[in-house]
């Protein structure tokens, strides 16, 4: 979806439309105040002082029917020049732009109007030549904020418009929002009760329902079996760490404003861990090593928690608390191509499994010049930085560069998926690091007798389960593939006074092979029975009715078709059994 901000001509064209807008509210409600009314990369918004009126999306159409008239008259846009004195004389009565005006600088900022008809309002522009412009515009939405972002001030209306030189463009892009919308993962979560969000236990801590940690238990099962193939341990290690753990690492210097605040207990001091590889290192740190021993494969479905801003919190994509499909890799020098390739492979075959095709891999380095932000050790770094580049090199994964996008401690390859709708996000991540091992004075006994530093490698392949949850559920807008959904086949019975025996003995048989099955006898029509089904995203519906009774056999209908199918039982089992096993 565009980025309406940084379009230069879509940026000039809805910051002239906010104020089309802005003058639409002031012809309805004359006693309207403005605040703001800024391009943001969905549009544009304005915040607006109604006093005790309370504008809602039903009276959408008719703030429209008013703008469209302003556009249709054709006013050109003109810039004025002000003095500040003159702004504030100019803008004497509305105390918002009095609290603009009276911030600025007098000698240095040029302090500009722009008028459209009969209505002025304060701003830097650049603005389009006429009002005409703006006449394929739409408003979306409204709600509060408060004035200045302060909580402690007033809560203004803040509404929401998109606005595009064409008719098919608006038309375009209403049509991606209403996309965006039936893919939403919050709304799909609630739909089919896989999670939910309470203030009361706080703010970007999901509770997971049934339905959610079956998926959360699937996905959970489905990497550690591959893990354990490859030869991974899976440990289980505290969400708390003392700080000196991360004193240690260097995590609380490079990390601590993203971290909850500490805990003082005993006069010890704790905080939520924000990631896991300080407790994998005290793992490995914890018995002696020999060069036989590597590479050591520490796996962990691991409970971390960030401080994330209330305002960039987002269902289960962007959340306080977490989990982590999380695994440190203890190798030699000479182990980290071949390890490194295996991790690759892992994510390629995982991502062939579950079907994601729309993705690019990122290898991101350090700026050399911050010495700040990373660990500073040139000798390590063009180490690390060069290591990456031959493995990614012989393994032929074409990949772009991002410089200053490492983590403080080495170079990592991230894969950035593109979701059907939204921006990138990255889900699956390894990174190389040299400089932990040696924070933490690990060593491994080598050939020689000598002791040596193991390198690590720190990869996820769901990155954040959470995240890949919400990925998931708006790839495939909740209806998701047999092996991972929550309930995977229906049994209804065409009449229960008839079928319902049937229906139960076939419910029997589908639950003694393995599958979530649900039996719907309630004293509904069957019409009803089938439609919720097909709400319920449920993969497979059997519909049993006397035909079914008589012959000994099922009728099924799949989700999001209309087609009924009559097979044996026993052959529908084998069926369904090949699907769910194959993760297709």
């Amino acid at each position: 979806m565009i980025n309406i901000k940084e379009d230069e001509k879509l940026n000039v064209l809805n910051h002239s439309c906010a104020h089309v807008l802005a003058q639409a509210i002031k012809h309805l409600y004359p006693e309207a105040k403005f605040w703001v009314g800024p391009v943001i990369e969905s549009g544009f918004y304005y915040d607006i002082d109604l006093g005790d009126i309370v504008i809602k999306e039903e009276d959408f159409p008719k703030i429209e029917k008013e703008m469209k008239k302003i556009v249709k008259d054709g006013k050109r846009i003109v810039r004025h020049e002000l003095t500040k004195q003159e702004a504030l004389d100019k803008f004497k009565d509305d105390p918002y732009k009095i609290d603009l005006i009276s911030r600025m600088d007098e000698e240095s900022t040029v302090i500009s109007c722009y008028t459209q008809g009969d209505f002025t309002d304060l701003c830097r522009g650049p603005h389009v030549e006429t009002v005409k412009a703006c006449k394929n515009f739409k408003l979306l939405k409204v709600s509060g904020a408060y004035w200045k972002g302060d909580k402690n001030n007033k809560v203004l209306q803040r509404i929401y418009g998109i606005c595009f030189p064409t008719e098919e463009e608006l038309a375009k892009h209403l049509e991606e929002l209403k996309e965006a919308k039936e893919r939403d993962h919050r709304k799909i979560g609630k739909d089919l009760d896989i999670f939910f969000m309470n203030d009361l236990v706080g703010k970007g801590l999901p509770m997971y329902l049934p339905n959610g940690y079956i998926i959360w238990e699937e996905l959970e099962n489905y990497i550690k079996n591959k893990e354990k193939k490859l030869g991974y341990q899976h440990v289980l290690t505290p969400p708390l760490g003392n700080v000196e753990l991360y004193k240690t690492s260097g995590h609380w210097e490079h990390y601590k404003d993203n971290m909850f605040p500490k805990m003082e207990v005993e006069g010890e001091e704790f905080v939520l861990r924000p990631m896991n590889c300080p407790h994998h290192m005290m793992i490995y740190a914890n018995a002696i090593h020999s060069y036989r021993d590597l590479p050591i494969r520490i796996g962990e479905i691991a409970r971390d928690c960030r401080f994330e801003a209330s305002g960039a919190l987002k269902g289960i994509e962007r959340t306080r608390s977490f989990c982590q499909n999380d695994a440190h890799l203890f190798v030699t020098p000479e182990q980290i191509e071949s390890e490194f390739t295996s991790v690759v492979n892992l994510i390629l075959e995982t991502y062939k499994q579950l079907n994601i095709t729309n993705y690019t891999f990122e290898l991101s380095l350090r700026d050399p010049e911050d010495k700040v932000k990373y660990h500073n050790d040139d000798e390590m770094w063009n180490m690390a930085e060069d290591t990456l580049r031959k493995v990614l090199d012989n393994i032929g994964i074409a990949y772009t560069e991002k410089i200053g996008e490492a983590a403080f401690y080495g170079p990592k390859l991230d894969v950035q998926v593109k979701p059907a709708v939204g921006n990138e996000i990255t889900i699956s991540t390894c990174q190389l690091d040299f400089c932990l091992p040696a924070k933490f004075n690990l060593t491994y006994i080598d050939k020689d007798g000598s002791k040596k530093t193991p390198v690590v490698l720190h990869r996820a392949v769901f990155g954040s389960i959470d995240r890949f949850i919400a990925y998931y559920l708006e790839e495939t807008k909740g209806a998701l593939p047999l092996w991972l959904s929550p309930v995977q086949l229906n049994v209804i019975p065409v009449n229960n006074a008839y079928h319902l025996e049937y229906a139960q003995e076939i419910f029997e048989k589908l639950k003694s092979a393995g599958f979530r099955v649900e039996l719907d006898d309630r004293e509904e029509k069957l019409g009803y029975k089938i439609r919720e089904s097909q709400t319920r995203k449920i993969p497979y519906s059997l519909i049993l009715g006397q035909n079914e009774v008589d012959a000994q056999t099922i009728s099924y209908r799949k989700y999001s078709t209309t087609d009924t199918v009559t097979l044996n039982i026993d052959d529908f089992i084998k069926q369904i059994k090949f699907e769910k096993d194959n993760y297709k």
